[in-house]
């Protein structure tokens, strides 16, 4: 048996930035990716392409977004190179008596959707695919069995005897969207590596998805066995310090050999700008520029960059002087980035009787505001800083506008730091 494939995932179609003047271009990024995956894998002539998981930003996306998502995998089609995927945690949606669009493009042939049957007992059926309904557990293409399994929650670790019993071939893939810890960036939907161990005993290659960080997990006797490409291009900040990219696969007579193949995704930098000791706003704007001129001086990318900054440091003007505008208007001189987010964390420094004083920033003042209404509840004594921090990280969620349900319970699930 000679044959390769493209493993992928977290391609996150239809992301945005909903209140930038960018959001256009940065809705086509995700696009573009996607289309030179496609035209690799039609290039390299694979005999399938793998998805494990949020192909999609949101379940609930926009009517164009499912347009161009057929455009974009159309060439795939046309080549006779099937296209399989499960759901990740963002392709969901929640009210099951409707049909989603993954379901949608299964129906339609674009992609075959894997989605895996429950028993009465709780256990697991994979049924074989149903071309006609686009719908099934299993499917085989040449001699290789693939299983799907989807995101299935914050509890994956607990279903795995349930899965590999279910499983009586050889040859076996298994499509997973599901994190590892140790390895995986994400806080939720994760199991432990002792837990996913059993695996590599069924699957001969498990296909992850979830963290947007690439991983590769082996047996105690270095065999690899999991592997994680992460997401193809930067989708949220922070992602900036991980390779980009996918796996393209060759199987040689039982033999997995995989090449990770490195994307271009669009320039992302987080940087803190340290203010401290500006008497004035005009000489924080000619530090703030320098600094940022040093930051992107290795650039040699055409694409606008996203920019995430953080001002620092102790002051003697306030920090409305150094407001949004006047900042975006230096940073468009300087590399006319496609995004920017700023976090003004910078503090007044006032001289009074004598003796220099600080007033506090803006993010200090609410920090003890909430941990003053957090206390006033006497059940939560003693959890006053876990609970501050776990308000900020719902509040800074909800504001970009991008979070789900089960991540906001994710949230408020995870153990305490």
């Amino acid at each position: 048996m000679s044959l390769s494939f493209l493993h992928t995932a977290d391609i996150h179609l239809g992301k945005t930035y909903r209140t930038s003047t960018g959001d256009t271009e940065r809705y086509e990024d995700f696009f573009r990716m996607l289309n030179n995956i496609v035209s690799d894998a039609i290039v390299e002539g694979v005999d399938f392409v793998l998805i494990a998981g949020d192909l999609f930003h949101t379940g609930q996306i926009l009517p164009r977004t499912f347009a161009r998502t057929i455009e974009t995998l159309q060439p795939l089609r046309d080549s006779g190179i099937p296209c399989i995927a499960v759901e990740g945690n963002h392709d969901w949606i929640h009210r099951r008596d409707s049909i989603s669009w993954m379901e949608a493009l299964s129906q339609m042939g674009y992609i075959h959707l894997l989605r895996p049957s429950r028993t009465e007992t709780g256990g697991y059926r994979f049924d074989s695919f149903d071309y006609d309904q686009g719908m099934g557990g299993h499917i085989e293409v040449n001699g290789l069995n693939i299983y799907g399994l989807g995101y299935i929650g914050t509890q994956a670790g607990a279903h795995v005897s349930r899965i590999c019993e279910t499983v009586t071939t050889t040859n076996n893939i298994l499509l997973f969207h599901v994190g590892v810890w140790n390895y995986s960036p994400v806080e939720i939907g994760n199991m432990k590596p002792e837990e996913a161990l059993p695996l590599a005993e069924v699957f001969d290659y498990v296909a992850l998805g979830h963290g947007h960080k690439p991983y590769i997990i082996a047996t105690p006797e270095g065999r690899p066995y999991a592997f994680n490409p992460g997401s193809p291009e930067c989708v949220n900040f922070g992602e900036e310090r991980y390779d980009k990219g996918y796996y393209l696969v060759t199987v040689e007579d039982g033999v997995f050999t995989h090449e990770f193949r490195p994307t271009n995704p669009r320039p992302m930098v987080v940087t803190a700008i340290d203010l401290d000791g500006a008497a004035d706003a005009e000489a924080a704007i000619v530090r703030f520029r320098d600094r940022i001129t040093a930051k992107i001086a290795s650039f040699s990318d055409d694409l606008q960059p996203l920019l995430e900054i953080k001002l620092t440091g102790r002051v003697g003007f306030h920090p409305f002087e150094l407001g949004r505008e006047r900042l975006r208007l230096a940073l468009e001189e300087i590399c006319n980035p496609l995004h920017v987010e700023i976090k003004n964390h910078l503090s007044l420094v006032t001289a009074g009787g004598g003796a220099e004083t600080e007033k506090k920033s803006l993010a200090e003042i609410e920090r003890e505001v909430l941990r003053e209404l957090v206390s006033a509840k006497s059940e939560y004594k003693g959890r006053e800083d876990e609970l501050v921090r776990l308000s900020l990280a719902i509040r800074d969620q909800v504001l970009k506008g991008e979070v789900d349900g089960e991540e906001l319970l994710g949230l408020l699930m995870r153990e305490p730091a």
